[in-house]
């Protein structure tokens, strides 16, 4: 799966969690989403897309929620 549709991926969950004020709770449900949901290797892989990438399209909960995920793996 490439980087770009990785990224739309998460951006789609980061809506669904958006409704949650408090935007650490918000990324901690992304990122508990993408860690049950999510094979290793894609999550390996959307750090590292956005890592070597940047953000770009990442909305501002998504970047939260990467970050975070990428301090997990």
């Amino acid at each position: 799966m490439d980087g770009a549709q990785l990224v739309r991926m998460i951006n789609d969950i980061s809506n669904f969690f958006n409704s949650e004020k408090d935007q650490e709770i918000a990324a901690a449900g992304v990122v508990g989403h993408i860690t049950k949901f999510w094979n290793p290797r894609m999550r390996k892989q959307l750090v590292e897309h956005v890592e070597k990438s940047g953000a770009g399209d990442l909305s501002d909960l998504g970047q939260l929620a990467v970050h975070k995920l990428g301090q997990t793996n």
